[in-house]
Order: structure tokens, then C-alpha cells, then sequence
């Protein structure tokens, strides 16, 4: 397709999933010969990724959603760098955003990352700006038909994983050295936020019934938080603190899937969750909950095993099966990695994305 000048707007300062997918797209677009540019706060970690990338970034305070110190200098950027698409991302910079966007005339992308219920009224009409609302998974866009949105409005563009790259640089016993990690350990790891949200724990309080019957498991929790010390205080208190590692954040998140046995999710809201796509095209056996898109990776007994949110002897039963089936365990994760190679690469993400850019401009896909 033609070259497209595409500004994607970025409130968030944070290095989940959400500004994971942002940096893959805007990096897998410019790579595609696309004129791509960010507009993001001073203290977003997205800016410092994208500092050897392609994208050229502007910053900007987003102090609200109708922050005229915001707003202005995005119609600028939008009219000096000839913007053919918006594409927002978090509450802030969609009004932002999506304001300049429609006083400039030009086409409007709303990407919802989080499977948050809401309601589509004139009352919060940041809803009715964008010509396409792209959600990360099936189940968000059934979420927000039933809210109101018309369903030609909605397109379903899952994340996709450029599985090429994303392998480890390390060996397997040359990690688990490092994390202090027994070659003998049945190594259970959790990637993402410690938040509310992401119900850590339910997964401390499972793990201490996986411990009891195995001394041998050890719990990886990947990620920073504003939980982390609650959580390491649950974990003292159940006993478990030297079996469970708070590793903080970390940028090798392929090299620590490598040293694992399973990827374990225990999230009481999600959209399509990367940690587990990412695990699967590893090839590890996933055990998550039956919430949000998560049923679309994870097919119960043929890619990962489900469990309810907030089932603690669930997960916990789960976890057991297997850590005492390797068997089990070989086939979910060969079938999951062939299941997320063919559906949820960074190439057919990138592709469903140019069609829908070009499906906006009036050009055909």
C-alpha cells in the first residue's frame, strides 16, 4: 500500500502489554516504509524504547483530556507532517488525540487495550470520535457491541509476537544459575504488573498448596508493581519466601521462558494477554484464567489449561497436573506454540492493520 503518515498518541508511562504491542506495531509499520510518530509523556518508558527506532517521538504533557497544551501541538504535528491516521491509545490521549484529529480532518483509530466495561453515551463522548475502535481480541469486541458500539465500527486485531526475535540468547542452566534456581525445580513464572488486577494473590496462595506437596517448585514473578510489597509480605506469611522470586522488571523475558517449566496467569480481567502469547510460541504449557480474550489463546486440554478467576485450589489442582504429567505438559505446550505461530504473528497483525488504514483512506486492502 501507499505510504501512510500514522501519529499514535501514548498517556501511558508504564512497560506492560498495552505500550508492548504500541512499540512491535509502530516499529513493524515504520519498517514497512510508513512515516511513523509517537506523541507520549516526558517519563514514558515507550519514548527511551523507541530512542534507535525508526519513529520519531514528540512529548507532550497530557495533563487531561482537554488539555489544550496538548491538544494544540498535536493539530500542529498533525498539519505539518501531513498525519494521514490517529491512532490513540489510553483515556487521556484519546480525548486529546481524538480531539485534534477530528478539528484537523483527519481519519481516527482508538485502540482499547484493557477489557474494562463501559458504557457509550453522549455523556462520555470520546466514544463516538474515532471512525474505528481496534480491540486485541474477539471477546473485547463482543464486550463493546453489547455496550452499544455499531459493529462496523469495531475491528478484532490481535497482538502479534515477531517470534523470530523473540527467543532467548542464553541457555536454560545457564538462567536458572543466575536465579538461584535448582536444575531439578519445577519452575512456575508469572510475567506482568504486580497489580490488583493481575490477582498475584491468587497465585501465592495457590503455589503455597503446590509447595506443600512439591517442595521442589519454585514461583518467578517477573514485573514491578504497586503491590510488590503486599505481595512479598503474603508470601512471609504463607511460608513460601524462599521458594518465590521477585525479580522486578526485566527485558529478557524470552531467556527467563526458557528457564521455565509453565507460565501461569491468575488475572481477574484481560484483553488478549501477550505474556501468554509469547509463552505458547515457546512452547510452554500455559494455566490461566477463563477471563477476557484468554479463552481464545487457551483451549482447555489442547493448548493450556483453564481455571475460573479467583479459584485458588483451581489453579493449585492445575499447577499439580502438571508438574505430575511431563507427558501432558510436552503436548499442550507443542500444540500452543503451533496454534500462536499461525495466528498471532507480528505479520499478520501488521497486515490486518495496513488493511484497515487503507480500508479508511478509501483504498482497497
Amino acid at each position: 500500500m501507499a505510504r501512510l503518515n500514522i501519529l499514535h498518541t501514548e498517556w501511558s508511562d508504564g512497560w506492560g502489554g498495552q505500550e508492548q504491542r504500541v512499540f512491535s506495531e509502530m516499529c513493524g509499520m515504520a519498517a514497512r516504509g510508513h512515516h511513523l510518530v509517537l506523541a507520549c509523556r516526558e517519563t514514558a518508558r515507550l519514548r527511551k524504547a523507541l530512542e534507535d527506532s525508526q519513529v520519531q517521538v514528540e512529548v507532550l504533557p497530557f495533563r487531561g483530556k482537554l488539555d489544550m497544551a496538548s491538544i494544540a501541538p498535536l493539530i500542529r504535528i498533525i498539519r505539518q507532517r501531513h498525519i494521514d491516521i490517529v491512532n490513540t491509545h489510553s483515556g487521556i490521549d484519546s480525548w486529546t488525540g481524538g480531539l485534534a484529529a477530528r478539528w484537523c480532518g483527519v481519519k481516527l483509530v482508538r485502540t482499547r487495550h484493557l477489557n474494562l466495561p463501559l458504557k457509550r453515551n453522549w455523556l462520555n463522548f470520546v466514544h463516538y470520535l474515532p471512525q474505528r475502535v481496534v480491540t486485541c481480541g474477539e471477546a473485547m469486541r463482543q464486550n463493546l457491541l453489547q455496550a452499544g458500539f455499531p459493529p462496523g465500527q469495531v475491528v478484532s486485531i490481535p497482538t502479534g509476537i515477531d517470534f523470530d526475535r523473540f527467543r532467548p540468547d542464553r541457555e536454560r542452566g545457564a538462567v536458572r544459575q543466575d536465579l538461584a534456581l535448582p536444575d531439578q525445580a519445577f519452575v512456575i513464572l508469572m510475567v506482568g504488573v504486580i497489580r490488583g488486577i493481575k490477582r498475584h494473590e491468587v497465585a501465592l496462595r495457590a503455589f503455597a498448596q503446590v509447595y506443600r506437596k512439591n517442595p521442589a517448585a519454585v514461583l518467578v514473578l517477573a514485573g514491578e508493581g504497586p503491590m510488590r510489597v503486599d505481595m512479598e509480605r503474603l508470601a512471609r506469611e504463607l511460608g513460601i519466601e524462599d521458594a518465590v522470586r521477585f525479580l522486578g522488571h526485566r527485558s529478557d523475558v524470552p531467556n527467563l521462558l526458557a528457564a521455565a517449566d509453565c507460565l501461569l496467569l491468575t488475572s481477574r480481567s484481560e484483553g488478549v494477554p501477550q505474556a501468554i502469547a509469547q509463552a505458547m510460541g515457546a512452547a510452554l504449557p500455559v494455566v490461566a484464567t477463563a477471563v477476557g480474550g484468554v479463552p481464545e489463546l487457551v483451549h482447555d486440554g489442547e493448548t493450556g489449561l483453564l481455571v475460573a478467576a479467583e479459584d485458588v485450589e483451581g489453579v493449585a489442582s492445575a499447577l499439580l497436573r502438571l508438574l505430575g504429567d511431563p507427558e501432558l505438559a510436552g503436548r499442550l505446550g507443542a500444540a500452543a506454540r503451533g496454534y500462536v505461530l499461525e495466528r498471532y504473528s507480528l505479520k499478520a497483525m501488521l497486515d490486518k492493520t495496513e488493511a484497515l488504514y487503507a480500508t479508511l483512506l478509501g483504498e482497497q486492502p
